[in-house]
């Protein structure tokens, strides 16, 4: 008899994406079938682990798969010190992920700090950790255990922030990180297919122990009510399969926003002048949704951190162009000012 469904669903995920990562160091190596690490050695690839049941659902399931690929498994948590004795359930959860016979096995702590609010700053530090953990270790990639139902409310957060359509692709199966410099493929998310009930029933079916965070459950917490209020209403007001319908429309955005980012990227080198500056003109004649992703990248390349750059800011920065009406210079996160001089955009730190 084989696996239970849900572990099957499980671990056919995590292989899959085990097979993408040993095709990338193919690529990247030029070797043959079981790619190495810089050192010689098998590839190493952690998972982040909560100890919560998404993140001990991947865990046990790259345990199982690793092996078979000739594949070293790892894994950490990080202790972000928000709740007393998180120190005492990471090392709990460092003891679970040992069991599994995952090695190496660290627990990491973070200070949490406050910019952009508790689970930005959260996040930010824990991407940090998990970056500095990556470099230090050497890893092929590290595995999150985000689910579709993740994905369905970072597209409601993106939704309600009105950030347009880069915010609705929710989270990508394949990205960098927030932190990471130089690597867009060191984090994979294979559960983004997988809702959170699956996780779960791999979880109770093969008797692993999982922590609920009491987070996760906090009304102080945004996607906490969103999870717990909001994706409720909406599927008690339009019936099942909303979660699936917003996990699809991600898919769709990230498509449609990477053809246009693409766009931009090439057009930007036509709207500029010999000495480099930004031609009003030539900025105007474009797609508006081609123009303010040109004027997006501008307004970064100038210092101001992506993180902190909002829809509004380049409405106002757009107005330059398309509004013209003698205004001054805008001011933009991280002391970056916008002004149009002669024709010009001018964006530059103050």
């Amino acid at each position: 008899m084989g696996p239970h469904p849900a572990v099957a669903a499980i671990r056919l995920a995590v292989r899959r994406v085990l097979h993408d990562v040993l095709t990338d160091l193919t690529d990247h190596q030029g070797s043959p079938a079981t790619p190495r690490s810089a050192g010689g050695s098998l590839p190493l690839v952690l998972v982040a682990c909560s100890g919560g049941a998404d993140s001990m659902a991947l865990a046990s399931a790259l345990a199982f798969e690793a092996p078979k690929l000739g594949i070293r498994a790892g894994g950490i948590t990080v202790d972000h010190g928000l709740q007393p004795g998180s120190d005492l359930r990471a090392a709990e959860v460092v003891s679970r992920m040992t069991a599994l016979r995952l090695d190496p096995v660290e627990s990491v702590a973070v200070r949490v700090g406050r910019d952009g609010g508790p689970e930005a700053a959260a996040r930010d530090a824990r991407y940090g950790a998990l970056d500095e953990a990556a470099e230090r270790l050497g890893v092929a990639a590290v595995l999150l255990g985000h689910t579709r139902d993740d994905q369905a409310e970072t597209v409601l957060l993106g939704l309600a922030r009105g950030s347009g359509i880069r915010s609705l692709s929710g989270m990508p199966e394949v990205s960098g990180g927030p932190g990471t410099a130089g690597r867009t493929n060191r984090y994979r998310r294979p559960f983004l297919q997988v809702d959170r009930q699956t996780a779960r029933k791999a979880c109770m079916v093969q008797s692993l122990p999982v922590w609920d965070d009491p987070h996760n459950i906090d009304p102080a917490y945004t996607r906490s009510r969103l999870r717990h209020e909001g994706l409720p209403a909406l599927e008690k007001a339009l019936g099942k399969g909303v979660v699936e319908a917003l996990a699809r429309t991600a898919q769709l955005s990230r498509d449609d926003a990477d053809a246009l980012d693409a766009w931009a990227a090439e057009a930007e080198t036509g709207v500029r002048d010999a000495d480099g500056r930004l031609e009003c003109a030539k900025l105007y004649a474009l797609p508006p949704a081609v123009r303010r992703r040109v004027l997006r990248r501008a307004v970064v390349a100038a210092g101001s951190p992506a993180g902190s750059l909002f829809a509004r800011h380049i409405e106002e920065v757009d107005r330059l162009i398309t509004g013209w009406r003698g205004q001054g210079a805008i001011n933009l996160p991280g002391r970056v000012e916008a002004q149009r001089q002669g024709g010009r955009l001018v964006i530059r730190q103050g």
